[in-house]
């Protein structure tokens, strides 16, 4: 009888399930980091999803018993994640974002920025004043943008991204926290599909994992989009043409907070005399920093 026969035949309540998968993700070697960081959050958050139940369902209420249905769609979910080492949210089609549920697929990465410690300071100490436009790059499942836009109420938010199928998600998205009226979701390749416009706030996280660090990444890495992770042997193609042209899209007061994780010390290296505000952030995380239109038009001059 093979472990999954076994598992149908023996097994009976929510409980059960929970503990199964989390011997079974023991025994796996995964990696942890696409909205749990150990087996027994990611066994809870599989089942109980599975199941559509809440998290916080009610703990006498874990004794019930399962279907066989029910069942046998909690081992795929295990079978897929363990052999395929797909990621939880791509199993369920969802993830979480600043207490927020997005839809995601294999079209966008997985929301996880570091950045969602600055939208839940409402960018202080560095936004001066109250954003009216917005520009969330490189937006993929529009997590930044549409949580932006919840914030700032008055605001009006554009999400762009190169990949025309990503902006299919994010616009399910939209419609699905009802920003249809604030946030408009634009193809661009960078910059193309932007012109004449300027914002107050432009958000980015854009590709940025260097070739060493891909190469080596956990197998749950490489089932996401590499044209949202990589950017060049450094991981810097992207952030040099992205530099050399964001000033032309602030407003005189705007400021761009941008992300580039392990990047940082590289980007560091390559502009020295760029003085980069690096933000201490409250959940963890690296590489985010904060530039003015002053600083970013001084950059464009050196460039000249």
């Amino acid at each position: 009888m093979s472990y999954k026969q076994s598992a149908v035949r023996d097994l009976t309540t929510i409980k059960d399930f929970i503990r199964w998968t989390f011997s079974r993700f023991q025994q796996a070697d995964l990696f942890y980091g696409h909205g749990t960081d150990n087996p027994w959050d990611e066994s809870v958050h599989l089942v109980m999803s599975a199941l559509r139940l809440p998290l916080d369902f009610d703990r006498d209420m874990l004794d019930c018993a399962l279907t066989y249905n029910e069942k046998k769609h909690i081992l795929k979910l295990v079978e897929t994640r363990i052999t395929k080492r797909e990621p939880l949210p791509y199993l369920l089609g969802e993830a979480w974002f600043m207490g927020l549920p997005f839809k995601v697929t294999k079209d966008t990465l997985i929301p996880r920025s570091p950045i969602i410690s600055l939208l839940e300071s409402e960018f202080a100490p560095w936004l001066k004043n109250y954003p009216l436009n917005i520009l969330d790059m490189c937006t993929g499942s529009g997590c930044l943008g549409i949580a932006a836009a919840l914030v700032f109420e008055d605001a009006e938010v554009d999400i762009s991204d190169i990949s025309e199928a990503a902006l299919l998600v994010a616009n399910e998205n939209i419609a699905r926290h009802q920003v249809e009226d604030r946030v408009h979701a634009i193809h661009s390749d960078m910059f193309k599909g932007l012109a004449g416009k300027q914002y107050d706030l432009i958000i980015c996280n854009p590709p940025y994992v260097d070739a060493d660090d891909f190469a080596n990444a956990p197998a749950e890495f490489h089932n996401e989009p590499e044209l949202a992770l990589t950017s060049g042997e450094d991981g810097l193609n992207f952030t040099h043409e992205f530099l050399a042209q964001v000033a032309h899209y602030l407003q005189d007061d705007g400021i761009l907070v941008y992300e580039v994780g392990n990047t940082e010390t590289a980007l560091q290296a390559t502009y020295p005399n760029i003085p980069f505000m690096w933000v201490e952030l409250e959940q963890g995380g690296n590489g985010v920093f904060v530039l003015t239109k002053e600083q970013l038009s001084e950059l464009l001059q050196e460039q000249k």
